[in-house]
């Protein structure tokens, strides 16, 4: 059995993914986008990949991610939480994705879990907000040597999102 593996992020043009534990915009579109990709097609298992604080992050009525197993990365011993698979390093979650049967896993952040998992992965879906924004997590730098990216959608500033923005996929040469 394969698994497929991706990392699935949203990021400004200055490169801003979070603030104060929440996304520093509104897009709905990226939102509807991100339950799509995760979840698949319904004939599939997936699980998502995310740091501690991330999870904390997903509001109760969230979390745990429907339709996916949820698994959440942390180096804290001991933690668990209902609705969730822990692991405790990258090499566990992956373990655990690929035990649970999974087609496809979903990295989804934070910073940390990005930058721990870009190697292990064989696609990144990137949306790119196109705004300055303030925050205080940014996504990890990641060479794009080896990479070949694809545009697949723009999208201009709408009722439903707060600004313009490209979604693209990068995937190994």
């Amino acid at each position: 059995m394969t698994m497929r593996t991706c990392l699935i992020a949203a990021v400004s043009e200055n490169g801003v993914i979070g603030i104060n534990g929440d996304l520093p915009w509104k897009v709905k579109s990226d939102m509807i986008r991100f339950k799509q990709l995760t979840v698949g097609d319904g004939n599939e298992t997936n699980s998502v990949i995310m740091g501690r604080k991330t999870w904390e992050s997903l509001p109760d009525a969230h979390r745990p991610l429907s339709d996916r197993i949820n698994i959440v990365l942390t180096k804290q011993i001991g933690w668990t939480n209902q609705g969730a698979e822990t692991a405790f390093y990258p090499g566990q979650a992956m373990e655990i994705s690929f035990a649970e049967g999974c087609d496809e896993t979903w990295i989804i952040g934070g910073a940390g879990t990005y930058a721990a998992m870009f190697d292990k992965v064989d696609e990144i879906h990137l949306t790119t907000i196109h705004a300055q924004v303030e925050g205080d997590v940014n996504m990890p730098e990641w060479d794009k040597d080896g990479w070949k990216e694809e545009v697949i959608e723009r999208r201009e500033k709408s009722e439903d999102d707060q600004y313009p923005s490209t979604y693209s996929i990068w995937r190994k040469i």
